[in-house]
């Protein structure tokens, strides 16, 4: 039998990008162990701005690392973009990272020696998707257009402002049409002019449909996503104690009228499993 998503308020059917099941990433064993991540059930839908915030130690960046791939969970199951991402071998998590996720982080982690297009294009390179070093130029430039830097492909790192190696990290992980982008702190080190710049980019990608994961502690830029996720102790908070401007309480934790789908089910069939 067919299975039909609810309406969202919007209008549109609600599809799930992101679907993890009793999420728990814990460190170590016994009275040392650690536990970064509680038992999460999150659901983040496709084209969906969706913002996690907490204090510092509250699991809200461990969280962005298990959905982008770049850790494994302990124990539940993650779903992302069909494929039970929990379930996949370090190597062949790398090579579905590389072609479905795009990641943003506070301190850009750009390549000193390689110039702003050369970092771009090495994107394209670690992707599963086989494209000419032609094709990596063109598409190099083009992302480098899209935010705004044409003038300064041929330029290093060090020979950039900080707003300005942002920028290219934000066209670093479009430049592969990602499905979902998880963008860490992505204005924690920028100038308020900078931080809205970048901002308005992640903004963009949503509205071409991309799925966007910011993690922030400013509550300020949560407030314009679609969505705030409040964290607390590895855990999704309380959405009554949420004060994020331009949230109302009910929407904190998301869509009410989610189905609870299992991860067997959300995985597209003919993926790796």
């Amino acid at each position: 039998m067919e299975f039909t998503w609810p309406i969202s308020p919007s209008g549109s059917a609600y599809r799930p990008l992101v679907q993890a099941t009793d999420l728990t990433r814990r460190w170590g064993k016994g009275t040392a162990s650690h536990l970064g991540v509680d038992n999460v059930e999150l659901s983040i839908g496709q084209g969906e701005l969706a913002a996690i915030v907490g204090p510092s130690g509250s699991g809200k960046s461990t969280l962005g690392s298990l959905i982008a791939g770049l850790d494994q969970p302990t124990a539940g199951s993650l779903v992302v973009a069909g494929t039970r991402i929990d379930q996949l071998s370090n190597d062949r998590l790398a090579r579905w990272r590389g072609s479905n996720v795009g990641i943003v982080l506070q301190n850009f982690h750009l390549l000193p020696t390689l110039t702003a297009a050369e970092n771009i294009e090495l994107a394209l390179k670690l992707s599963e998707s086989r494209v000419s070093r032609r094709e990596r130029r063109n598409r190099s430039g083009e992302a480098l257009a899209s935010v705004g830097l044409s003038d300064k492909a041929k330029r290093l790192p060090t020979q950039l402002s900080g707003g300005e190696q942002q920028r290219v990290a934000v066209a670093r992980a479009m430049v592969t049409m990602p499905r979902l982008i998880v963008a860490d702190e992505p204005t924690g080190s920028l100038d308020q002019e900078s931080g809205h710049i970048v901002f308005d980019l992640l903004a963009g990608a949503v509205a071409n449909g991309t799925t966007v994961l910011l993690i922030t502690h400013d509550h300020e830029l949560a407030g314009q996503a679609d969505r705030v996720i409040r964290m607390l102790d590895g855990r999704i908070g309380d959405p009554s104690a949420g004060d994020i401007p331009g949230q109302q309480s009910s929407d904190v934790l998301g869509h009410r009228d989610e189905p609870n789908q299992s991860a067997d089910e959300l995985v597209s069939p003919g993926r790796h499993r």
